[in-house]
C-alpha cells in the first residue's frame, strides 16, 4: 500500500486483526501489511503447519501475532477463534473472512458431500465469522472492518462451478446485508466490505498443478495493496482487474449478466450460442 494512500480508520497501530485462511496467498498478504502496519494478529487457517510457518515468518519481522488453527465450516470453531483473539487483544478492529475452498463441478451430477463442504467453508464460515465477531466491534463505537472475499463467479456465474458460484453469490447478498444492517446501528463505526479479485496466483492455482505465476494472473500482494486502497477510498465492492482483464472488460461483463433478467434472455446467455455475437458486440461498445 502506498504510503501517501489514505488508510481505513480501523487499521491502527496497537489494534487487532483476525484473517482466516491466512497461512498464505491473500489471507498472508494482507497480514503482512497489517503487521507493517502496527496492528497486532490472529491468524486462522485449516492447515496447522502452513499456519505455524506463517506465524513464525511475522514473528520474525517483529510482528505481534498468534495463530489459531481453525475449520471455519465449524462454528464452534470460530467462537474458539473469537475468544482466543479477546483473550489475547481485548478487542478485533479488523476482521477479514477469507477462508475457502474450491467447488466442485455440475449441479444436476455434483456431489452432495462436496456441494455442503463448498457451502459450510465459503459462506456459513463468513456468516459465523460475521455474526461471532460483528456484534461486539459494532457495539465497541469505535471505528472497525469487516472484509469478506467474494468471486467474479458469484456475480456472473460462469459455467463449469456451480457449487463454488453458489457459495460467493449468497456470500456477496451476505455481505450486502451486513453493510445495511451495520450503517443503521446508531453510533456503529464499522464498516463491510466484499474484497472480488480478478485471477490471482495463490494456492488455488498452485494445486492445478501450476507452479510458475501465469502472466495474466495478479500477486495476492497486489490484491491487498488494491484492497486496503479500496478501504481507504470507502469502496464497498473492491473489484480488482488483473494482468488480463480490465475493469472497463468486468463492468460490461457485469452488465451483461444483469441484464439477462431485463431483457429476458436465456441464463448465462453470454455463454448461450445464440447470444454470442450480441454479447461480443456489447464487450466492443457498439449498439449495432
Amino acid at each position: 500500500m502506498p504510503e501517501d494512500a489514505m488508510r481505513h480508520p480501523a487499521l491502527e497501530r496497537g489494534r487487532a486483526a483476525v484473517i482466516t485462511g491466512a497461512a498464505s496467498g491473500i489471507g498472508l498478504a494482507v497480514a503482512e501489511r497489517l503487521a507493517a502496519i502496527g496492528m497486532r494478529l490472529c491468524l486462522a487457517d485449516r492447515d496447522a503447519a502452513a499456519l505455524e510457518a506463517a506465524r513464525g515468518q511475522l514473528a520474525a519481522t517483529g510482528a505481534e501475532v498468534i495463530a489459531v488453527p481453525t475449520d471455519v465450516s465449524r462454528r464452534e470453531a470460530v467462537q474458539a477463534l473469537r475468544d482466543r483473539a479477546l483473550e489475547a487483544f481485548g478487542e478485533v478492529a479488523f476482521l477479514m473472512n477469507n477462508a475457502g475452498r474450491e467447488g466442485g463441478g455440475a449441479l444436476l451430477n455434483g456431489d452432495p458431500a462436496v456441494w455442503t463442504a463448498t457451502l459450510d467453508t465459503n459462506l456459513f464460515g463468513a456468516v459465523h465469522g460475521m455474526q461471532l465477531f460483528g456484534p461486539a466491534m459494532a457495539a465497541s463505537g469505535r471505528p472497525g472492518a469487516i472484509v469478506n472475499t467474494g468471486s467474479k463467479q458469484g456475480i456472473t456465474a460462469p459455467p463449469g462451478d456451480a457449487a463454488y458460484n453458489v457459495s460467493k453469490g449468497a456470500l456477496k447478498l451476505a455481505t450486502e446485508a451486513l453493510a445495511h444492517e451495520l450503517r443503521n446501528i446508531p453510533g456503529c463505526q464499522v464498516t463491510a466490505h466484499l474484497l472480488i479479485p480478478g485471477f490471482t496466483f495463490t494456492g488455488f492455482t498452485r494445486r492445478r498443478q501450476v507452479h510458475k505465476k501465469p502472466a495474466a494472473a495478479w500477486t495476492a500482494e497486489q490484491v491487498a495493496d488494491f484492497l486496503l486502497e479500496g478501504m481507504g477510498r470507502g469502496s464497498f465492492y473492491v473489484l480488482c482487474p488483473d494482468n488480463d482483464v480490465t475493469r472497463e472488460m468486468d463492468e460490461r461483463r457485469i452488465l451483461w449478466a444483469a441484464g439477462d433478467i431485463v431483457a429476458d434472455r436465456p441464463a448465462l446467455s453470454r455463454w448461450h450460442p445464440d447470444h454470442a455475437k450480441a454479447f461480443a458486440r456489447f464487450m466492443a461498445g457498439r449498439k449495432d
